[in-house]
């Protein structure tokens, strides 16, 4: 249901809340993705530009490469990294962010200072 039925101020495309499974819940679904380990941190680090697997895996302690390859992959079948190969010696692919992923890693910022502010501890009416 529309949420701007009911309350007109509401952005459009907005829905009530209203009993649903998670699994039919767009935002249930993103936020499981982002929270598996190491998706959020990948993204986080390519923010500063594009990086080769060997880099990443530097800067991520404790990742597996196996992991990472996994993540990467995930991360660019949901269209947030491309993946270019390297025609350079030794060969090589670089992972960047693409204009979805910078816009989610805009939403993840906004997160970070949410959390920083310490909302998440104030006290509820």
């Amino acid at each position: 249901m529309d949420r701007t039925a009911e309350n007109p101020a509401a952005p459009a495309g907005i829905d009530t809340p209203a009993p649903k499974h998670a699994s039919e819940c767009p935002v249930e679904e993103w936020l499981a993705f982002l929270g598996h380990r190491w998706n959020a941190l990948i993204l986080w680090h390519l923010q500063t530009g594009p990086k080769r697997h060997g880099e990443l895996a530097g800067r991520l302690a404790g990742i597996t490469p196996k992991v990472l390859t996994e993540r990467l992959d995930g991360l660019e079948q949901r269209g947030l990294v491309s993946r270019e190969l390297l025609a350079s010696f030794p060969r090589g692919v670089l992972y960047t962010l693409s204009a979805r992923g910078r816009s989610l890693v805009l939403v993840l910022d906004r997160l970070e200072m949410w959390a920083k502010a310490g909302v998440a501890h104030e006290p509820t009416d």
